[in-house]
């Protein structure tokens, strides 16, 4: 798919904000079903397979910030978001789950959303599977992610290999080509007319009694500009969504209740070389889900020695080992919350995180099975990432670890945010409608993560983009194109 130029004036029937994982599956559905649709990314097209995968390169071209962006708090919460066509698809690790039935049935319960249905939900979910191709990777998993199976199984724990939006040439593991929007739903909507402009920044929605009239843009080149539409659908995630509705003054429960799957994470050596600088494990220990469950990292050089950073004076000998080594993770379902907020005269929103006494108990203990689970698994040397751990060799000090853990020690960090314009009718608690309309609006839309009404326990990938198709099939089957 290529990119159309930018220009200081542009229109649309319908325009989306953001091309990620909620703005192309939607650009895709309104164009097959006939509106003229353009789709503005801030990024740029970044070719899949001309950045090392993971690497400080990636993270300049593809992330916002070059990947240093953190919700401030006690700890402070180290987030990623991309920053390209396709969004957060170009850069994640491709696991892949299924939205959970029982928490939409919740959801619908909880937040009022209406004929929000799981069986339809899975229906698409099926679609959306077909299209991005998830299945497992052929032949034995890499070392790094056998770890995982291996340690699970003698501690008797559940675990299973995840799949991956991958498509794979005769059957070759290393061939695998990440399906994400990039060569999925942003060719799709083209195929039928959606135009692509990359490089441009919309900086507000000019509204005028609920209604959004035209967006205000940057240019790459710093050139201001103008878009107008009948519709618009923002799709920036998390974060840019609620502070782009905040800058345009609409009011209502927005940015008001972040939530995200706070990680912390460890290093562990092993006898034999094991390290995949340019994957992540595909297996994840779900024993002590939704609350808690364990995975694999990028492993790259410079992100073992980052890992090992917090207790540098007694970890960094272990550096020259990197090729024996592999990354961590414990992930907890948060019971806290974070808040969103544009500031005029800065270009990000302010964003703030809250722990609660039971996330900080968790990230503890979930740590601490972690490293279990590493010795399990035959580590000789395990390096938590906190100021003041020690190395772990054995059960013993494991108890060690417990007693000096602190999460305001830890290098806590996410890759999933949601929740920040939750979605249903109760506007106490709630930024859109049942299927994306901003409340107290008429035709401004949310239909990314955003719309989660709360952290969801796994990859939020595949809610996001069963959910987006079905607010945009609604779209469609109310609104008519003009002809």
């Amino acid at each position: 798919m290529n990119s159309t130029a930018a220009t200081a004036q542009m229109h649309a029937e319908v325009l989306v904000i953001g091309s990620g994982a909620g703005g192309a599956t939607t650009a895709a559905v309104l164009a097959q079903a006939g509106f003229d649709v353009l789709i503005v990314e801030e990024g740029e097209w970044i070719e899949q397979g001309s950045v090392v995968p993971f690497s400080l390169q990636q993270m300049d071209f593809q992330y916002r910030a070059g990947g240093v962006t953190v919700a401030l708090g006690l700890p402070s919460i180290a987030y990623t978001e991309g920053r390209c066509a396709g969004g957060g698809t170009e850069i994640n690790s491709g696991l892949y789950r299924r939205p959970p039935e029982d928490l939409l049935q919740r959801w619908a319960t909880d937040f009022c959303i209406n004929d929000l249905r799981p069986e339809e939900v899975m229906s698409i979910a099926n679609e959306v599977e077909q299209v991005i191709s998830v299945s497992l990777v052929p032949g034995p998993p890499s070392a790094p992610s056998d770890v995982l199976r291996r340690g699970a199984e003698r501690l008797g724990w559940q675990n299973s290999e995840i799949p991956r939006w991958m498509k794979y040439a005769s059957g070759d593991a290393s061939s695998g080509q990440r399906q994400s929007m990039t060569r999925t739903y942003l060719p799709q909507a083209a195929s039928h007319g959606a135009r692509l402009v990359t490089g441009c920044r919309i900086d507000q929605l000019q509204m005028a009694d609920g209604k959004a009239t035209r967006a205000t843009t940057t240019l790459g080149d710093g050139r201001h500009g103008t878009i107008d539409f009948r519709h618009v659908f923002v799709c920036g995630g998390a974060i840019q969504s609620p502070a782009l509705l905040q800058r345009s003054r609409i009011a209502g429960y927005i940015g008001r209740s972040l939530a995200v799957h706070p990680t912390v994470k460890l290093t562990a050596r092993f006898a034999d070389e094991l390290n995949v600088p340019g994957d992540v494990p595909v297996h994840q220990v779900k024993e002590f889900a939704p609350d808690l469950s364990f995975g694999g990292s990028a492993s790259q050089p410079g992100l073992v020695a980052l890992a090992l950073s917090d207790q540098w004076r007694t970890f960094s000998r272990a550096i020259t080992d990197w090729r024996r080594m592999s990354i961590y993770y414990a992930a907890i379902t948060s019971e806290g919350r974070g808040r969103v907020r544009a500031v005029r005269g800065l270009r990000d929103p302010i964003v703030t995180y809250a722990l609660t006494r039971r996330d900080r108990a968790l990230l503890g203990s979930g740590l601490s099975r972690l490293a279990l689970l590493m010795l399990e698994a035959g580590a000789d040397e395990v390096y938590p990432s906190f100021r003041g751990a020690p190395v772990v060799r054995n059960r013993r000090d494991l108890a060690t670890m417990q007693s000096t853990f602190s999460a305001a020690k830890a290098s806590v960090m996410t890759v999933h945010l949601c929740s920040t314009v939750p979605m249903g009718e109760d506007t106490r608690r709630c930024g859109a409608n049942s299927f994306g309309r901003v409340h107290d609006t008429t035709n401004v839309w949310v239909n990314d993560a955003s719309l989660l009404p709360t952290a969801p326990g796994v990859n939020p990938q595949g809610t996001v983009m069963a959910l987006a198709i079905r607010n945009a099939r609604r779209f469609a089957a109310t609104e008519r194109p003009r002809g």
